[in-house]
């Protein structure tokens, strides 16, 4: 599923290929991705018009228009944003389809068509819509009000992570790799953490996603171009923690399976 990683690498995609460019036609090839949005309303307000600027928040991005509005994109489990020349095929499961005046084309791609394509008037009444928690990579977002956002003392870690109104952007897989780098079970209630635990997972949380980001997240080769010491590679049956040796084990929490490495992060009495 993509996250906070792979959108905003889908963020800079639209930054380098849609950016100041006139859309001249708009196709929606499965109207269920609209979410009710009517496929009239959403070509009446791109076709002819220009993204101005982009924002990325937790795992939404929104794209502004150049005169009023934003379209949103939100990718589900299996989407992305996909640039494609004309002399190049649509990529396979495209949903929406920009076509821009000046040639090239972007491309909503969907196979399991979980996430969806919007439109807002406002950035940030949509982000509070979606009762969305402050981006986890948010520069104002400091160890302190981090540790404030994540909640009750009586959460688990990973619970805590994963919910989308407390911090924004973080999923399974990073939820993680977060805990691994941080050596934090991820069964631990919030409330028996340390000082010196709180810090760490702050400082763990933003080196492990800017770590993804810098490392082309979004693509199914980041696994081989991570760092020796992530365990994301070794999240599958056989796999070893990559500090210790140890057999990684898998368990479900929360209805998701989490995996960890029983030596090195091992629960709090």
């Amino acid at each position: 599923m993509p996250e906070l990683p792979d959108v905003e690498i889908f963020k800079r995609r639209l930054d380098q290929h849609g950016l100041k460019r006139r859309m001249a036609k708009v196709t929606v090839s499965d109207n269920r991705i609209l979410a009710g949005l009517p496929v009239a309303r959403l070509r009446e307000a791109l076709e002819g018009r220009r993204f101005e600027s982009t924002r990325r928040h937790g795992k939404h991005l929104l794209a502004r228009l150049d005169q009023n509005g934003w379209v949103s994109f939100h990718f589900g489990m299996t989407g992305e944003l996909l640039p494609f020349e004309a002399e190049e095929a649509e990529p396979r499961y495209t949903r929406v389809r920009l076509d821009f005046a000046d040639g090239g084309h972007l491309a909503y791609v969907n196979r399991r068509m979980l996430g969806h394509v919007g439109l807002t008037d406002d950035a940030k009444a949509f982000i509070a819509r979606e009762k969305l928690g402050p981006d986890a990579l948010d520069p104002d977002l400091d160890a302190e009000a981090f540790a404030a956002a994540l909640g009750s003392a009586r959460r688990t870690l990973k619970a805590a992570l994963m919910d989308q109104s407390a911090v924004a952007g973080i999923g399974n897989i990073y939820a993680d790799e977060i805990l691994f780098q941080a050596k934090l079970h991820p069964e631990t209630k919030l409330g028996s953490l340390t000082d010196g635990d709180r810090k760490r997972l702050f400082e763990e949380t933003r080196r492990v996603l800017q770590t993804a980001i810098d490392h082309g997240a979004g693509s199914e080769l980041l696994p081989e171009r991570l760092p020796a010491g992530f365990i994301i590679p070794q999240r599958r049956k056989g796999g070893r923690c990559p500090r210790c040796g140890t057999a990684i084990e898998s368990f479900k929490a929360g209805g998701r399976t989490a995996y960890l490495c029983p030596n090195c992060q091992r629960p709090k009495s």
